[in-house]
C-alpha cells in the first residue's frame, strides 16, 4: 500500500509548558511528538500529555511549515489531546477508521510527524492499567516499535486511522523481550468529539483522582510516588504502602483499584484506603479531587 498520500497529513507537534506548572516536572516543559489532521481547517488530533498546560503550541508539516497551534482540549479519561492550528495547514484530513475491525495480526502502519513510519503488526487488543490513574478497557499494541510514538498515527492497510500512538513498552513471552507501541484505539473519540469541540471537555462527570501513582507486582498495588499537594499526599499515603482495599471491597489489581475508586462517588468523595505500611495495616481517608482542577487551562495564543 502507498501510504504516501495519508503521511503528509501527520504534523509534528511541540508544546512549551511553563516550569510551575503541575505537571511540569513529571512530563518536562518542552514536548515533542506528533499529531493528526482530522478535520478541514487543520483540527488535529494528538496525545493529551503532549499538550496538558501548554501556554504554547506549534505544528510543523512534513515541508517544513510552521503553524501555530491551540491546544483546544485534553480528555483524561481517553487520553486524547485537540490542536487547532491557527494558521493554514493546507492538509486533508485523514479518514478514520474503526478500531474494533483490527484484529490481532493485521498489517498496520505507525507513522510520524518527521515523515518516518514503521510496518507493524497488531500483536495484542487488551486492557492496559496506567500508573497515573489510567485505564483503557481495549489498547492496541503493536511490534516493531515506533521510536518517535507519541502522538503517531497509527493506521490500517487502508490508510483509515484506527489509533494515536501513546507509550513505548516492553513485552516479555518466551524468555524474550520486545518493544512494542501502545496506542489509544480511535473508536473512543466518536463519542466525545463534538463535547471537546465545543466545551473543551465532555459533559461526563470527572472521575474522582487520588494523585496515586502505582504499579501492580503479584497482584498487588503498590505506591511508586505521590502527586505533590495532591489527595493521596494530603492524606498521609507514602511510597511503598501497599493499597489492600477500597472502602469494604478487597483490591486484586491495579485496574481494579482503579475502577473500585471511580465508583466510589463524584471527584471530591471520601475514599477510605486499607494500606499495609511496614507490616502494619491503617486506613487512610482520601478526599478525591477533579484532576482538571489542578491544571492550568488552555489560553488562546
Amino acid at each position: 500500500m502507498d501510504i504516501g498520500p495519508f503521511m503528509r497529513s501527520v504534523v509534528a507537534v511541540n508544546a512549551s509548558v511553563p516550569d510551575d506548572a503541575f505537571t511540569a516536572d513529571a512530563l518536562g516543559t518542552r514536548r515533542e511528538g506528533s499529531g493528526v489532521v482530522i478535520r478541514e481547517g487543520g483540527l488535529v488530533l494528538t496525545i493529551g500529555y503532549l499538550i496538558t498546560e501548554a501556554e504554547e503550541v506549534w505544528l510543523t508539516t512534513q515541508g517544513g511549515r510552521v503553524v501555530a497551534g491551540h491546544a483546544l482540549a485534553y480528555d483524561q479519561e481517553t487520553g486524547f489531546g485537540l490542536v487547532q492550528a491557527l494558521g493554514a495547514l493546507d492538509l486533508p484530513p485523514v479518514p478514520l477508521g474503526q478500531s474494533g475491525r483490527v484484529r490481532i495480526g493485521d498489517p498496520v502502519f505507525v507513522a510520524d510527524g518527521g515523515g518516518s513510519y514503521v510496518r507493524a503488526s497488531v500483536v495484542a487488543k487488551q486492557e492496559f492499567a496506567g500508573y497515573w490513574e489510567y485505564l483503557l478497557d481495549e489498547a492496541i499494541f503493536t511490534v516493531p516499535a515506533h521510536p518517535s510514538w507519541g502522538g503517531a498515527a497509527l493506521l490500517d492497510a487502508d490508510g483509515r486511522l484506527v489509533g494515536i500512538g501513546s507509550l513505548h513498552l516492553q513485552m516479555s513471552g518466551g524468555g524474550e523481550t520486545a518493544d512494542i507501541n501502545m496506542s489509544v484505539p480511535i473508536d473512543l473519540l466518536g463519542p466525545i468529539l463534538d463535547d471537546l469541540l465545543a466545551l473543551g471537555q465532555t459533559r461526563r462527570p470527572a472521575r474522582p483522582w487520588l494523585g496515586v501513582f502505582s504499579a501492580e507486582q503479584n497482584g498487588k498495588v503498590i505506591v511508586m510516588s505521590v502527586a505533590e499537594g495532591g489527595p493521596a499526599a494530603t492524606a498521609g499515603l507514602r511510597e511503598g504502602d501497599v493499597i489492600s482495599d477500597v472502602r469494604d471491597g478487597e483490591v486484586e489489581s491495579l485496574a481494579d483499584f482503579y475502577r473500585k475508586v471511580w465508583t466510589s462517588g463524584p471527584a471530591g468523595t471520601e475514599v477510605p484506603l486499607r494500606v499495609l505500611r511496614g507490616g502494619r495495616e491503617a486506613w487512610l481517608r482520601v478526599r478525591s479531587a477533579d484532576r482538571g482542577d489542578f491544571l492550568r487551562k488552555p489560553q488562546l495564543q
